[in-house]
């Protein structure tokens, strides 16, 4: 059987890049870890103990033309002059309504223009005036649909501003305004697919849950069973049971749109690529890869058979295979389809070489060529990224910091902990100049410093480092934060091989323990790592009545994931 590369790797603690001789606990094997470039520009605290994961993050793949595939099936984020037109969604023929629509969609195109442009506070100040108008016309008893129907154009202008704490407070005035309303009323529809999207951006799955109920109800009850109109609150559900857990109803559903979409436009539509991506980004995640698979390859192919093979959108439903065969353990065929996905990209110029998108490409690829030892392979790769943001931004911006540890990394898997010194340095420099040296997000680079530095057995030096991210995380995060916890598991392995006192050694790793209790939970793996080496200085120091309970603990868990490496 061909095992699993898996790229879903686990937050990375200190203690696993150091060789803890000292404590004879069986040692991990260490996951070489990169960190992808936001879409934004870069600061060095976006990325604070924000690691890469490959396979959960599939939709970062999502091509704009991905995301258009459904258009005029799923218009949920505004007035769109592509989709369906509110008056023809509804089926309305009253009088009047059509200028009114055309209000509607001026006024958002009014927002996305001032926004687009620059002025947000002008943006804000029209939505203002527009929600004191119509909360005017409410308090004089007009509850009607026109009411709601404004009040959604205002919530999604804030949406689209980012002031999302004006959202919620409008979405409970919209469920006064429409709970009385008939499920035939004009605009109803279109309002409650918006509340179900903004509900889920909020993180209010439940409500987000009900209105999509509702306005399949509605849609289905007007349209019938397989009607195209029900694709858009049937994904607005999907992402809520993916969200919430619900992974086997949200795969039935998924199906249900794909065949609906099937039996209205064909097999081979474009409109079939966001259920089909949703529907195998959450079968990767079941472990499902095979399924996961299918549904890539029919990605792969409608978008071959309407643009080609050289096309931009081919290479992006490559790289989305490509997750899929990792998950398989076809680690050679994933990087055969990511290199040739880059190359497409590059000969169509289908974007630049510095989109954010094609570089976290580079650093997939780059990831899975270390993983399965084509490290210098790798390392080139990370060299590029480093090399067109330094033309792109200059020597000193701060979005070089991920790109210099990721190198680092790459360079430290290779036991050159020379070169990872020099790379961690000037990230560090870059990072203390950008953010201040008391900035949280210096301690990153600083502790990836302290374990280069013990690996160089300069021991003294990596303890020092450590102690400064050390006090630097307790005062940001407060001293029992997991990012004091991962502090605290780097230093105490350096002084285990400095030769500390076992007993401030044991404290410090009762500290650990409870950090990690309290934000992991009991019975995560994390937990059981620093149980082992808890229990290990209280057999040492002799304090069996003490060590005794903890050893119970320590069997039910290594029980537990011994179980689960075997399934």
């Amino acid at each position: 059987m061909t095992s699993q590369v898996s790229l879903n790797l686990h937050s990375q603690h200190w203690h696993q890049s150091i060789s803890r001789f000292s404590v004879p606990l069986k040692t991990q094997k260490s996951s070489l870890k990169l960190y992808m470039i936001p879409a934004n520009p870069i600061v060095a605290s976006q990325f604070l103990l924000k690691p890469f994961a490959a396979v959960d993050s599939l939709e970062a793949h999502v091509s704009p033309d991905q995301n258009r595939a459904a258009s005029g099936v799923s218009s949920q984020t505004g007035f769109d002059s592509r989709s369906k037109t509110l008056l023809d969604r509804a089926s309305i023929s009253l009088d009047g309504m059509n200028d009114f629509e055309g209000q509607l969609q001026e006024l958002f195109s009014e927002v996305k223009t001032l926004i687009m442009t620059g002025n947000k506070n002008d943006a804000v100040d029209l939505l203002q005036a527009n929600y004191e108008a119509v909360k005017e016309q409410i308090n004089a008893g007009a509850k009607g649909i026109e009411e709601a129907a404004i009040l959604d154009v205002i919530a999604l202008g804030y949406m689209a501003v980012g002031e999302l704490k004006f959202v919620h407070p409008l979405l409970n005035l919209i469920n006064e305004v429409i709970k009385d309303q008939k499920d035939d009323e004009p605009f109803l529809d279109l309002i409650l697919l918006h509340m179900g999207s903004m509900y889920s951006t909020l993180g209010e799955f439940e409500k987000s849950m009900l209105v999509n109920q509702r306005v399949t109800d509605i849609l289905e009850n007007r349209h019938g069973k397989n009607s195209v109109f029900l694709v858009s609150p049937l994904l607005g559900m999907t992402k809520v049971l993916s969200s919430t857990g619900r992974t086997t109803k949200a795969v039935d559903i998924y199906h249900r749109v794909i065949k609906i979409l099937e039996l209205s436009r064909g097999a081979e539509t474009e409109d079939l690529v966001v259920p089909l991506f949703g529907l195998g980004n959450l079968l990767i995640k079941e472990g499902r890869a095979t399924d996961a698979e299918n549904a890539f390859i029919r990605i792969l192919n409608i978008y071959t058979k309407l643009y080609g093979e050289d096309d931009g959108r081919v290479a992006l439903a490559m790289c989305s295979l490509a997750h899929a065969k990792c998950a398989k353990g076809n680690a050679n065929e994933a990087i055969d389809l990511y290199k040739k996905a880059l190359q497409i990209i590059k000969d169509s110029s289908y974007m630049p070489l510095d989109d954010s998108m094609m570089e976290n490409m580079r650093i997939d690829l780059a990831e899975l060529l270390h993983a399965v030892g084509r490290g210098r392979e790798g390392r080139e790769l990370l060299e590029e990224c480093l090399l067109i943001t330094e033309k792109l931004k200059g020597k000193d911006h701060p979005s070089l910091v991920a790109h210099y540890l990721n190198l680092a990394t790459s360079y430290s898997q290779s036991k050159d902990f020379v070169m990872a010194e020099r790379l961690l340095r000037t990230s560090l420099e870059i990072t203390k100049k950008a953010e201040g040296p008391d900035n949280p997000s210096i301690t990153f680079p600083m502790l990836h410093l302290a374990v280069t530095l013990y690996h160089l057995e300069r021991d003294e030096e990596a303890e020092q480092v450590a102690l400064e991210a050390l006090h630097i995380r307790e005062k940001a995060f407060g001293k029992d934060s997991l990012p004091v916890g991962e502090a605290l598991d780097c230093l105490v392995s350096i002084q285990t091989r400095l030769g500390k006192g076992e007993v401030e050694l044991l404290e410090q790793l009762k500290r650990i323990l409870r950090i990690q209790e309290k934000e992991l939970g009991y019975e995560n793996e994390e937990v059981m790592i620093t149980l082992k080496k808890v229990v290990f200085y209280l057999d040492k120091l002799g304090k069996k009545d003490e060590k005794f309970p903890l050893e119970k603990r320590l069997s039910r868990l290594w029980m537990k994931y011994k179980q689960v490496v075997q399934y």
